[in-house]
């Protein structure tokens, strides 16, 4: 199992850029940048909170297990 922040697609949903995204939220851009990508491999949690009350949204629609396809070949 893979964990997935959903940043890029609930951004792309709500026509807003990483950098306006990153601007408002009064963030580091390469902050926002990097849990867009697929390469994330930690975050803290007062983060996540941040972008979850900024976006109104719950943690469990940001972020989601999804099923890694190498191990479901095995």
């Amino acid at each position: 199992m893979k964990i997935h922040i959903r940043l890029r697609e609930i951004l792309a949903e709500r026509g807003i850029s990483q950098r306006q995204f990153a601007l408002s939220m009064n963030m580091r851009i390469a902050t926002i940048n990097h849990l867009c990508s697929d390469s994330v491999d930690r975050v803290y949690i007062r983060t996540l909170e941040q972008i979850c009350t900024a976006l109104e949204i719950t943690v469990d629609q940001l972020v989601v297990s999804v099923e890694d396809c190498s191990e479901s070949e095995t």
